[in-house]
């Protein structure tokens, strides 16, 4: 008879590791122990590689829209490949380096040049440069739509995904107005690639079990001392009733606290932030107003989990998974507080996602 053996469980998938929630307070807690003896922070996990893959060996595009969205995408490298000469006819900027296996180029928009336009802009000056990129992600912040049903919160991560009539992501303001002011919405915009489409199944089969890694890559913004890209405190995420403006300055303290929705409590034992799959309504402008957010919503079937401002001018270009975080819900109150842990909660899922993606698969 065969003696029996043991399976050995990879380190990765390590069961005997602290869950994620008490990983991130961990790592919280350290930060401010290390700010309050003023030590200096010596670690950076990533390093400088010093021999450059060339132009076609770049194989994964990364997208940002925003400076604090690239800061926390450069974060998540491994290693950092040296930076391109300057090309005036190109209006972006690249970060190079790799995630694993995969060598990444990162790409922001252009300051103060947000929405569909720019962003196909710089989608076509990245495939024309790097002509070898097989997919690509698309990576900062949204605004969520809050719901009973789907319990979208600050902090949390919505991901494009295929959903009745929509491939993941919508574009609410493309159309033409028709007799008797209806809006009718025109041309439908394509799906993320099968390949991470497939990633995605896998991931969300992990998480199931309980297998979550974006907490450990989000503990590196604590370990390179990024303060503001950590969680915010939690009494800050509060939720108003539609029908209530913001009063006052920037924070809402003259804000009527009897408006404030009350939801339930979240049972953050395994991890603090949820991962929401679905429909991202993509367009032009910024919602700032509840009630026009709910009457889009409605327009599109009731099926949204967050708006942006990008996506749509990607998604028939650009093959790409479209990944936000929450950081703020599409009202008047919102404000910059939960933005760079909402970009974080993003770059730290879209590591994930990436380390799960062989590199023969982008190869072929």
């Amino acid at each position: 008879m065969k003696a029996a053996t043991t399976a050995t469980v990879p380190e990765i998938y390590d069961q005997s590791t602290p869950s994620a929630g008490d990983l991130l307070s961990k790592q919280t807690e350290k930060l401010h122990a290390k700010k309050n003896s003023n030590e200096l922070c010596t670690s950076d996990p990533v390093r400088v590689e010093l021999t450059t893959p060339k132009v076609l060996d770049y194989k994964v595009g990364w997208i940002c829209a925003l400076p604090f969205e690239a800061a926390a995408a450069e974060v998540m490298l491994d290693e950092r490949h040296p930076n391109l000469p300057f090309d005036s006819h190109d209006s972006a900027m690249y970060t190079l380096g790799c995630i694993g296996s995969h060598n990444v180029v990162i790409a922001c928009l252009p300051a103060g040049r947000p929405g569909t336009s720019a962003a196909t802009a710089v989608a076509k000056g990245m495939l024309e440069k790097f002509r070898r990129i097989r997919f690509g992600f698309m990576v900062g912040i949204g605004g969520g739509v809050p719901s009973s049903r789907d319990d979208v919160r600050l902090g949390d991560v919505v991901v494009s995904s295929p959903h009745m009539d929509h491939g993941g992501v919508v574009q609410y303001d493309f159309g033409k107005a028709e007799q008797g002011g209806v809006f009718r919405r025109t041309g439908s915009l394509n799906s993320p690639p099968t390949l991470l489409l497939h990633v995605v199944d896998r991931v969300r089969t992990n998480h199931e079990r309980g297998r979550r890694m974006y907490p450990t890559h989000m503990a590196r913004y604590v370990e390179e001392d990024m303060e503001e890209y950590t969680l915010p405190q939690h009494e800050l995420d509060v939720l108003f009733d539609a029908t209530y403006p913001h009063t006052g300055d920037f924070d809402c303290a003259n804000c009527d606290r009897d408006r404030i929705l009350h939801r339930r409590e979240r049972n953050t034992k395994n991890t603090t932030i949820k991962i929401h799959y679905g429909t991202i309504a993509s367009g032009n402008q910024v919602i700032k107003d509840a009630q026009t957010r709910d009457r889009i919503v409605k327009d599109l079937g009731g099926q949204v989990l967050c708006f942006e401002m990008e996506a749509a001018g990607l998604m028939n270009d650009f093959p790409c998974l479209v990944i936000r975080g929450i950081s703020d819900y599409c009202d008047s109150h919102k404000n910059d507080g939960w933005q760079r842990y909402a970009a974080a909660s993003a770059a730290g899922y879209a590591r994930e996602l990436l380390l799960l993606i062989p590199s023969e698969d982008v190869a072929r």
